[in-house]
C-alpha cells in the first residue's frame, strides 16, 4: 500500500507552471494511479486507503481545486472535440446525403449496374424473349409510348426484346426424314437460313446490292423463279418487284440506324412429297431507319416473310445436291410507301411528305404474329399500321 503523501505533496504546498499547487504531470499521474487502485479493488470492499483518496478527491472537486476536465482527461476532451466536429460535418453534408438515400430507395435503378439486383420494370421490359417455338396466341402487348432515337432506335417497340439479326433465326434440331439423313435435313435447314439472312439481313442486300448468296442456294432447275428474281433486281416494276423476296432501302434516301435488325420467328420441318423434307419459315424483321438528309428522326419498317422450301433426295430425283426448291414465298410490309415499284422500301417519316399513293386498306398491327400470312387472304389496297 502506498504511504500517505507528505505535506509537500498536498495541494497548496507548491506552485505549478499554471498556478496549481502540484505540477500537472505529477498530479495527472496521481489521479491515474488512484483511479486504477480504486478500479482494481472492485468488487471487493474498498480499502481504507481507497476510501480516503476518494473522499479527498470529492472534497477537492467541491472546493474547485481540481483541474478542469480531470475526470475525462486529455483523451476524453479530444474525443469530445472530434464528436463536435463530426456533428458539424453532418450539418454540412447530412441533408444532401439523406436526400440521396431517399431518392435511391425510391428508384434503385438510378445506381449504375443495379447493385441491389432489383431488376426494375425497365430492366424486365428489355430482357430478351425466349425463342419462338409456336405461333403466339395474341399480338405482343403494347410497349411504353417512347419515341425512338439514334441511341435507342427500338424504344417503344415490342422488337426491343427480340433477338439481334441472325441470332433470331434459330434452327430446330435435325432428325432423319424418310430416305434423307439427319445431315441432309440439317443442310436443308441451313440453306433456308442462308436465303433468309442474305435476303433480309445482309448489309449489302439492304443497300440494294445483288443478293448472290440467297440466289445461290436456290435449285438451279427453277429457271422461271430465278429469271423473275433477277429481272426484278435489274429492272423493278409492278410485275417484277424484288421486295417480294428481298428487303432493300434506297441508300440515297435512308440508312439503317446502327447495325442491328431485330428478328423473331420460327422454322419447322416435316416429310415432304416425292422423298423430300419440307421446311417452313416464318420470320419478322424490324429495321430502324433515318433519313440521309441529316434529320435525327428515327422510324421503323417491319417486314414479315413466310417461306416454304424443300430438299429432295438426289438419288431419286433430278435435283442439285444441297440446293433447295422454293415452293412459296409471301410477305407483309408495315410502314412503307404504297404502290411504289422502284425496288426499294420507303418508310414514312413525320417530317417529310409521304411517298406513293395514300393508304386505302385496313389498319393492321405489323407485330402481330398470331395469324399466319396464308390465313389473311388477299387484301385489296395498301393498308396502314397501328404502330411502328
Amino acid at each position: 500500500m502506498a504511504e500517505r503523501p507528505s505535506e509537500e505533496s498536498k495541494p497548496g504546498s507548491g506552485e505549478g507552471h499554471d498556478g496549481s499547487s502540484i505540477p500537472d504531470e505529477e498530479w495527472e499521474k496521481f489521479v491515474r494511479d488512484s483511479e486504477r487502485e480504486i478500479a482494481g479493488s472492485a468488487p471487493k470492499e474498498p480499502s481504507a486507503r481507497a476510501r480516503m483518496v476518494t473522499e479527498r478527491l470529492r472534497q477537492q472537486e467541491a472546493r474547485g481545486e481540481l483541474p478542469e476536465g480531470w475526470r475525462t482527461g486529455p483523451a476524453g476532451r479530444d474525443m469530445e472535440g472530434r464528436a463536435a466536429r463530426r456533428r458539424g460535418l453532418w450539418a454540412i453534408i447530412g441533408v444532401p446525403v439523406a436526400l440521396a438515400v431517399v431518392v435511391v430507395a425510391m428508384k434503385p435503378s438510378l445506381l449504375p449496374g443495379d447493385p441491389f439486383g432489383t431488376g426494375g420494370p425497365e430492366t424486365a421490359a428489355a430482357s430478351p424473349l425466349p425463342a419462338e417455338t409456336a405461333a403466339p396466341t395474341a399480338p405482343p402487348s403494347s410497349a411504353d409510348p417512347e419515341t425512338p432515337t439514334l441511341d435507342r432506335p427500338f424504344a417503344g417497340s415490342p422488337a426491343l426484346r427480340w433477338a439481334d439479326g441472325e441470332a433470331g433465326i434459330a434452327l430446330p434440331k435435325a432428325t432423319p426424314v424418310g430416305t434423307l439423313s439427319k445431315a441432309q435435313v440439317e443442310q436443308a435447314l441451313r440453306q433456308t437460313k442462308s436465303l433468309l439472312v442474305d435476303a433480309n439481313l445482309d448489309p449489302a442486300t439492304l443497300r440494294g446490292e445483288h443478293p448472290e448468296t440467297a440466289l445461290g442456294v436456290i435449285e438451279p432447275g427453277q429457271t422461271d423463279l430465278l429469271g423473275l428474281l433477277n429481272t426484278s433486281l435489274r429492272t423493278p416494276d409492278e410485275k417484277h418487284d424484288p421486295l417480294t423476296m428481298f428487303s432493300r432501302f434506297d441508300p440515297a434516301e435512308t440508312r439503317l440506324v446502327g447495325d442491328v435488325v431485330k428478328t423473331r420467328g420460327r422454322m419447322t420441318f416435316k416429310p415432304g412429297e416425292q422423298g423430300s423434307v419440307a421446311v417452313h419459315a416464318d420470320y419478322t424483321f424490324v429495321y430502324p431507319l433515318v433519313q440521309t438528309n441529316g434529320s435525327p428522326e428515327v422510324t421503323r419498317t417491319i417486314v414479315r416473310r413466310a417461306l416454304d422450301a424443300e430438299l429432295s433426295d438426289p438419288t431419286k430425283y433430278q435435283v442439285t445436291p444441297g440446293k433447295i426448291t422454293v415452293l412459296r414465298y409471301d410477305q407483309e410490309i408495315g410502314n412503307s410507301a404504297c404502290d411504289v415499284y422502284d425496288g426499294y422500301l420507303h418508310p414514312d417519316f413525320s417530317t417529310t411528305e409521304p411517298t406513293g399513293a395514300p393508304p386505302s386498306g385496313p389498319t393492321t398491327d405489323p407485330y402481330d404474329r398470331s395469324q399466319g400470312i396464308e390465313e389473311d387472304g388477299e387484301e385489296e389496297g395498301c393498308g396502314t399500321v397501328s404502330r411502328v
